[in-house]
């Protein structure tokens, strides 16, 4: 039997200044999420459920606090004031929009189709003759809502708080989403007009200013791309380039991320979710404008990210003050803020990274926060949410906006309605295609089909990941055909908690890896990360990768000081947690050095999850992304560790 022992294995890092030259747009595309059929056992349940209650429920909260009547009044078809507090509320229904176009692909619904079409025309409503669109102003410009906003007398202003671009930015991603599903012009006409009207205002010799909260540039880029229009992607890049100028604008500071030029900031400092949606800005502009000083400059940014300043989960965001990055190191545990949206922006970044370069450790940033700290925001029913995500909980302290577990919603409600737009496209997460090259990046259950070589091919995969490590994908080509299949091969699997130095392995296990092509052991031949197999493959080709699942014990830097003799406990790529309702008196419990688990299974509502029990301590241990399902009590990530 042949196999892969990994006592080490020292990633090698792929230039993205070599790989950016190879295509008009990024030279790794994912397949996209019309191609890709859900058939898993962890994945579609949760998605699922946002289809079937988590939609449902948003939408009638928006209906229940105004969010349509908004843009009605804003349209002059109905008096009143603003409703919500935040003069970004508009956005949580473009959110939405996206997410319900994405779920109509793989679960059709008239109705939902239906009552979307009608939200987009209550939209349509609210739009200014010219393209505006921000309700908040159109109403009362003198009234943003929430205190620390700024009055403004005309539009963009105070573009450092008050959210107009990036109400735009929302839009363009949500226009863009339902054009690509469901072939309807509507909304996209509305955004197009109104990416427009940014056009004609900002630029050399007009406004220089750049968005205050970042996603337009994105938005822009996604509309260039349905359009080929070069003013919406050379006003994307302008955006990113006025930032950190004295020459264009007051700077907003170090919070916006407006404290240097995008190509000279070496730190992630600020408001996390907006600097990760511009540092996805960037990559865009580094893969279609082939430039090299962004390209350096996203590279060291994310060495920043990984190496300093990332959650065992996967999370990034220490302080709930300005829900911002911290220090080097700083990564405290009950206070930690770990946004649900910051998540959601590190994904959407680690994949751009990947398309970019094809390297594997942004594919294992990318799965450990999405199992972990992303997940994690959205409880078993779908209608229960947190916003931050800490990683220790004293039962007490109200960490959640107000409570110390889940909330039904929030005034600022962007994290669920980020979940919203984000689960349901994560089938277009799984796989990737660079000309005759197939990568395989996450593992769930699915049929697939794509193009190689003018053949159509089809994908079957079949797991129980990441509850145990068989992973077998039948090919199934139209007629045999010569093409490079690339298996991932998680970090976790390598002894690799995370790329960079934070978090290490401190069990002695050496990890192996089995590879079989049509019931044949193969030996595993390794590119930059990916099991290659090159080969010309015939209809039921199958190809099985078992990975070594065990259960590891994590360190920490010592210079953490919140983790200093702890350990984590990790199970493929999730991670556990105690909590109190399975472990009484959890406050005073603590590992012993050589601490065994058992696994086991148990009901947490209508989930069937592995647990872990330790053989000395007695703990039970449950993965991270299902605890404050059960009441409110205390939680730990991170486990003292005792002699006996």
């Amino acid at each position: 039997m042949k196999s892969l022992i990994f006592p080490f294995l020292a990633l090698v890092w792929m230039g993205c200044e070599r790989q950016v030259t190879q295509s008009p747009d990024y030279p790794i595309s994912s397949v996209d999420v019309k191609d890709v059929e859900i058939h898993d056992r962890f994945w579609l349940p949760i998605i699922k459920t946002v289809q079937d209650s988590t939609i449902p429920y948003a939408l009638m909260k928006c209906e229940q606090e105004g969010r349509m009547e908004n843009f009605l009044i804003a349209g002059g078809q109905k008096p009143g004031k603003k409703h919500g507090k935040m003069p970004f509320d508009d956005t949580d229904l473009y959110k939405i929009i996206e997410g319900a176009s994405y779920s109509l692909i793989s679960a059709p619904n008239p109705h939902l189709e239906a009552y979307v079409d009608s939200v987009i025309q209550i939209i349509k409503v609210g739009q200014e003759p010219d393209g505006y669109l921000s309700t908040w102003f159109s109403i009362d410009p003198s009234n943003p809502g929430i205190e620390w906003f700024k009055p403004s007398k005309e539009r963009w202003d105070h573009e450092d708080m008050n959210h107009e671009l990036y109400n735009c930015g929302h839009l363009f991603e949500a226009a863009a989403a339902h054009y690509w599903a469901t072939g309807k012009r509507h909304f996209l006409d509305i955004a197009l007009k109104n990416a427009d009207l940014l056009v004609a205002n900002f630029g050399p010799g007009k406004l220089q200013i750049p968005p205050g909260h970042q996603i337009v540039e994105t938005g822009l880029v996604k509309l260039y791309r349905i359009t080929n229009n070069p003013d919406y992607l050379n006003l994307a890049k302008n955006y990113l380039d006025w930032r950190g100028d004295t020459a264009t604008h007051q700077l907003y500071g170090l919070y916006a991320q407006d404290h240097l030029p995008v190509t000279r900031q070496t730190q992630a400092v600020g408001h996390a979710v907006r600097a990760v949606y511009m540092y996805a800005g960037m990559t865009d502009v580094a893969a279609i404008f082939k430039d090299s000083t962004y390209c350096m400059a996203i590279d060291t940014l994310w060495n920043n990210v990984v190496n300093y300043k990332t959650y065992i989960t996967g999370g990034i965001g220490a302080r709930h003050e300005g829900e911002m990055f911290g220090e080097n190191y700083e990564l405290p545990n009950l206070t930690a803020y770990s946004e649900t949206c910051a998540a959601i922006g590190s994904v959407h970044w680690n994949q751009r990274m990947f398309q970019l370069t094809g390297n594997v450790q942004y594919i294992d940033v990318l799965e450990r926060t999405l199992y972990n700290g992303l997940i994690a925001g959205l409880s078993i029913d779908g209608k229960k949410f947190f916003y931050p995500n800490p990683l220790e909980s004293d039962g007490t302290y109200t960490f959640n906006h107000g409570a110390c577990t889940r909330s039904p919603w929030f005034d600022c409600s962007c994290c669920p309605t980020n979940l919203i737009r984000f689960i349901p496209s994560l089938p277009s997460l799984i796989y990737a295609q660079q000309d005759d090259r197939l990568f395989v990046n996450l593992f769930m259950a699915n049929k697939a089909k794509v193009t190689i070589r003018k053949q159509n091919v089809e994908i079957i995969q079949k797991t129980d990941y990441p509850n145990s490590g068989p992973v077998v994908l039948e090919v199934n080509p139209q007629k045999s055909t010569e093409f490079t299949m690339l298996v991932r091969i998680p970090g976790w699997a390598q002894n690799i908690v995370l790329p960079g130095q934070l978090y290490q392995y401190i069990d002695e296990v050496t990890p192996k890896v089995e590879l079989f092509v049509n019931g044949k052991s193969e030996a595993i031949v390794l590119e930059n990360g990916y099991a290659t197999l090159s080969r010309k493959w015939e209809r039921g080709d199958v190809v099985e990768i078992n990975l070594p699942f065990e259960v590891r014990k994590v360190a920490s830097a010592p210079v953490i000081v919140d983790n200093q003799n702890k350990v984590a406990i990790e199970y493929g790529p999730i991670v556990f947690c105690a909590e109190e309702v399975d472990n009484p008196g959890l406050k005073e419990r603590f590992l012993t050095p050589d601490e065994g688990f058992s696994i086991s299974q148990m009901s947490i509502h209508s989930v069937e999850s592995p647990v872990l029990k330790g053989n000395r301590s007695g703990l039970t241990l449950i993965p991270y992304h299902l605890w404050s399902n059960r009441g409110v009590g205390r939680m730990k990530v991170w486990l003292p560790v005792h002699g006996d």
